[in-house]
C-alpha cells in the first residue's frame, strides 16, 4: 500500500502529464492542420509541404494508438513513463520521415523542426525531472545530427543552435525549480527528524538504561545496509528515520516492568513483546516512515522463525527489519540494562558469529564483519558520553 507522500507525488505527475498530453495533441493537432492545409494555400509554399507522406500516417496511427495505453497507465498510477514514451516515439518517428523524404527527393531544399518540439522543450521542467530533460535535450540534438550526418546537410546547425539556445534557457529554469523543491523537502525532512529526536527524548526520560540505544542502532544499521550496496540515498535516510523509531511502542510498556531488574514473568515478557506492534500503529500515518513500518513491526524477528510478533522465517522478513534486529541485538548486548552489565564487544562480535543462520541472516552477518570496525567506533563515540 502507498503512503500518503508517494500519493501525492503520484497525483503531482499525473496533473503534470495532463498538461503535457494536453499541450502536446493541441501543438501537434494546430502544427499539422496549419502545415498541410493551411500553408500550402499560400503563393511561396513548397511543393513538399501540400503532400502527407507515409511516416506522416505512421505518426498519426502511433499517436492515436498511445492515447488508451496513457490511459491505462495513469490508472495504474504509473504516468512518470508517459511523457518518455511520447518524446522517444515523436523523435524517432521524425528522424526517420526526415531521412526517407529527403534521401527519396535530393533536390527539396532541408528543412526541419517543428512547433512541437520547441514546445516539448520548453515545457519539459513541468516534471521537474533532470533525466527527462537530458533525454529532450540529448534526443532532439541527436535528430538533427544524424539527419545532417546522412542526409549532408550543413543547414541543420540552424535547428541545432535553436535547440542549444532554448534547452539552456530551459535548463536554467530546471535548476532554479528543482533548488526551491529541494528547500522544501529540506524544511520537511528536518521537520520529521525533530519530531523524531524529540519523542526518542521522551522515551529515554521514560527508561534512562536506553539512553542513546535507538541513535547507536540507527548509525550501525545505515552502516550496514550500506555495505550492502543494496539502498539509494533517499532509502537509506527514510531508513535512518524508522531505526531512531524502532523501540517507540515502548512508551506504553509500564516503567516497573521496563526498569525490572529481576526476571521478567512470562506475562511481562508478553507485554514486552507488544512493543513493535504498538510502535508500528504510532507511526503508520506519519509520511516518510510509514514506509518503512516493516522495521519498527519486525526487528525483534529471528532467522529461524523464533523471533515476534509474527514468527517470520528468512527473507520472509524484509531485510530493512533483518538489519535492524542485528544492529539492535549487538547495542543490546555491549549496552548496560536495569538486569545485567553491558558484554563486551568481542563477546557481543562471537555472539553476533554464533548466530549466524539462526537469530540472525547469514549473508548480513558475514556483511557485518566487514563494518564491525566502524561499529566499534560508534560504540567508542557514543561510551564517552557521561551517563544522565
Amino acid at each position: 500500500m502507498k503512503n500518503s507522500l508517494q500519493l501525492s507525488l503520484i497525483y503531482e505527475e499525473k496533473q503534470a502529464t495532463k498538461w503535457f498530453l494536453g499541450l502536446f495533441y493541441g501543438t501537434f493537432l494546430i502544427y499539422e492542420v496549419f502545415y498541410h492545409y493551411l500553408f500550402p494555400t499560400v503563393p511561396w509554399a513548397e511543393v513538399n509541404s501540400v503532400t502527407t507522406y507515409m511516416f506522416d500516417y505512421i505518426l498519426y496511427v502511433v499517436m492515436i494508438a498511445l492515447i488508451p495505453i496513457s490511459y491505462v497507465l495513469m490508472k495504474n498510477d504509473n504516468p512518470s513513463i508517459i511523457k518518455y514514451i511520447y518524446f522517444i516515439s515523436y523523435t524517432i518517428i521524425s528522424l526517420l520521415n526526415d531521412i526517407w523524404f529527403y534521401s527519396n527527393n535530393p533536390d527539396v531544399p532541408y528543412s526541419s523542426g517543428n512547433l512541437v518540439e520547441v514546445v516539448i522543450i520548453l515545457f519539459s521542467p513541468i516534471f521537474i525531472n533532470t533525466k527527462y530533460f537530458y533525454l529532450v535535450f540529448l534526443g532532439t540534438t541527436f535528430k538533427y545530427f544524424v539527419a545532417g550526418l546522412l542526409l549532408k546537410f550543413n543547414i541543420v546547425l540552424l535547428p541545432l543552435v535553436i535547440v542549444v539556445i532554448l534547452s539552456s534557457i530551459v535548463f536554467i529554469l530546471l535548476l532554479r525549480i528543482i533548488s526551491y523543491v529541494e528547500s522544501v523537502k529540506d524544511s520537511y525532512d528536518k521537520k520529521i527528524e525533530g519530531i523524531v529526536k524529540g519523542i526518542i527524548t521522551t522515551l529515554e526520560l521514560k527508561d534512562p538504561y536506553t539512553r542513546g540505544h535507538s541513535e547507536r542502532v540507527a548509525e550501525y544499521a545505515i552502516l550496514l545496509a550500506t555495505k550492502t550496496g543494496k539502498f539509494d540515498k533517499k532509502e537509506l535516510k527514510y531508513f535512518y528515520y524508522a531505526c531512531l523509531l524502532h523501540d517507540i511502542g515502548k512508551i506504553h510498556i509500564p516503567d516497573a516492568i521496563l526498569t525490572k531488574s529481576d526476571k521478567l514473568t512470562k506475562e511481562e515478557y508478553d507485554i514486552i513483546k507488544m512493543h513493535p506492534l504498538v510502535g508500528a500503529t504510532a507511526v503508520q500515518e506519519i509520511d516518510g516512515i510509514s514506509a518503512n513500518i516493516d522495521v519498527i513491526l519486525h526487528h525483534h524477528e529471528r532467522w529461524d522463525g523464533l523471533g515476534y510478533p509474527d514468527g517470520l522465517i528468512g527473507k520472509e522478513t524484509p531485510i530493512l527489519a533483518r538489519i535492524t534486529a542485528l544492529a539492535d541485538a549487538f547495542d543490546a548486548m555491549t549496552s548496560s540494562r536495569s538486569y545485567r552489565s553491558a558484554l563486551s564487544l568481542e563477546v557481543a562480535y562471537s555472539r553476533i558469529l554464533d548466530g549466524k543462520g539462526t537469530q540472525f541472516d547469514p549473508e548480513l552477518v558475514e556483511v557485518f564483519k566487514t563494518v564491525y570496525p566502524k561499529w566499534k567506533e560508534i560504540h567508542d563515540k557514543y561510551n564517552h558520553i557521561s551517563p544522565l
